[in-house]
């Protein structure tokens, strides 16, 4: 497919662009409500797939999420880990609509066997189900169950960082921006990968990406909407919900945006971070040429993948470092 409505969209990275045939069927592309639940029964690896026979353990914790109502939240962490080290809370990527607290927990696996941190995934509730502001509400609850029992996780609660991708991405800002205002869990830094910020969906990357790609701006329309009804795109959005409306983003932690220049969340990611900059922040970001939405993950081994993922884990790294 192709984009036939919008401005002429950049060209894909050719080894990304021959990857994505082989998506095709699993790909939300033009997608609408009623196709939600088929791509939430696409299968997906499983946390002992990811695992896999390294030494690490994913234990499973039922708390109390926003207004009270149970949730469940995995921590996963070496086997063999025994001191307070670094913490890293993780929300989920799917379009606030789809998947689950284990996907993309590779990079959990890989990052508490290479920094002996300590991974909190929050299974929020996700929409339409359950509107705004019950995903960013889930998402909090789940942040400060995870500082208020640092001592027993063995997490420093000095270095929690926070971590997330697409949906997730905007969650994370969410829910850092919730934490700066209510004076919440003090954040030691945001990992925030191709984040989803903006509802109002009016920049030209929003409007270039039609059809084509891994998600689109009926995709990205369907998701918002299923957030938050018939306040999308309207004056009645909270910042925690689409924090591409923030207006102050003084306060933050250092904070890693990376993102596609071929992907609809390209100029709200790249806004985002020339905002924190502009207010006196801490802020990195990377715009791959090419790049598709959820690149790195989708074709891991492809050169500009790697590129990526090195260049996250290098920013993580320095910042552990401090």
């Amino acid at each position: 497919m192709s984009n036939t409505k919008g401005p002429k969209p950049p060209p894909f990275e050719p080894e990304l662009a021959a990857i994505l045939p082989a998506f095709a069927a699993y790909t939300p592309i033009n997608m609408t409500a009623d196709q939600i639940e088929k791509y939430r029964a696409m299968p997906a690896p499983s946390i002992s797939d990811q695992i896999g026979d390294q030494p690490v353990q994913c234990i499973d914790f039922t708390i109390p999420g926003y207004q009270g109502v149970d949730m469940v939240v995995s921590v996963i962490s070496r086997k063999d880990h025994s001191k307070p080290g670094p913490g890293i809370y993780h929300i989920h990527g799917g379009g606030m609509v789809m998947a689950d607290r284990f996907a993309g927990a590779y990079d959990l696996v890989a990052w508490a066997m290479k920094f002996d941190a300590v991974c909190v995934t929050v299974e929020y509730r996700r929409a339409p189900e359950n509107p705004d502001p019950i995903p960013v509400e889930d998402c909090y609850a789940g942040l400060e169950w995870m500082a208020s029992h640092s001592k027993e996780l063995l997490v420093n609660p000095e270095r929690i960082i926070i971590f997330g991708g697409s949906a997730g991405g905007g969650l994370s800002a969410g829910t850092t921006l919730l934490a700066r205002d209510r004076k919440g869990p003090k954040l030691f830094g945001q990992l925030l990968q191709c984040p989803m910020i903006d509802d109002r969906d009016e920049t030209v990357s929003s409007r270039q990406i039609q059809g084509i790609g891994i998600w689109d701006r009926i995709s990205n329309l369907t998701g918002w909407t299923a957030l938050l009804g018939a306040r999308r795109g309207t004056k009645n959005v909270s910042i925690y919900a689409a924090p591409a409306r923030a207006t102050d983003l003084s306060g933050l932690p250092p904070t890693f945006i990376d993102v596609g220049s071929a992907e609809v969340f390209r100029d709200e990611d790249v806004a985002y971070a020339s905002a924190i900059w502009a207010a006196g922040g801490d802020a990195e970001l990377h715009v791959w040429g090419g790049a598709f939405h959820g690149f790195s993950h989708i074709a891991p081994d492809a050169a500009i993948s790697r590129a990526a993922n090195a260049a996250r884990e290098a920013w993580l790294e320095r910042l552990l470092s401090r």
